[in-house]
């Protein structure tokens, strides 16, 4: 079994701040070796901890403004049902996360759009023409206080 030892967890809370850092600079901070931090690196991504470094952006600054989330209740729980609407799900890109949930609905849909009338658009035209949807319920936030990428580890 993979273990994650301190100096893993070291390297993955730098990494979680800013994955541009170089091995160089993380050697620097943490007292090693380029070459350990590298082997590090490597292991970590081979082992599927490291999932994939990614630039965080602004949704404001590249139009996306209106952030939205959707509480969706299917009228069916066979595993086929389920998986399809999954399968259709990935396919939207408004959808920025989906999750299937315990309780009263089905699915959390975390979506991002321009501003409520391309919403209105992806409801009408995407989500709501899915099969065996019962009920969505949408939640628009009005602020952002806290969004953070990074696990506490």
């Amino acid at each position: 079994m993979f273990e994650i030892d301190e100096l893993d967890k070291q390297i993955l809370r730098i990494l979680q701040v800013d994955a541009s850092v170089t091995h160089r600079q993380i050697a620097q901070t943490l007292r090693r070796s380029i070459t350990t931090i590298h082997d590090r690196i490597s292991r970590l991504k081979q082992e599927g901890v490291i999932l994939r470094s990614v630039a965080v952006l602004d949704r404001k600054k590249i139009g996306k403004g209106l952030l939205t989330f959707s509480h969706v209740l299917l009228n069916q729980h066979t595993t086929e049902v389920l998986e399809q609407f999954e399968k259709a799900v990935k396919k939207f890109p408004e959808v920025l996360e989906c999750f299937q949930m315990t309780g009263s609905f089905d699915f959390l849909l975390r979506i991002s759009t321009r501003d409520m009338e391309e919403y209105h658009e992806f409801y009408r035209y995407k989500l709501a023409k899915l099969p065996n949807i019962t009920t969505v319920n949408s939640y628009f936030a009005l602020s952002e206080t806290k969004s953070v990428t990074a696990y506490p580890i």
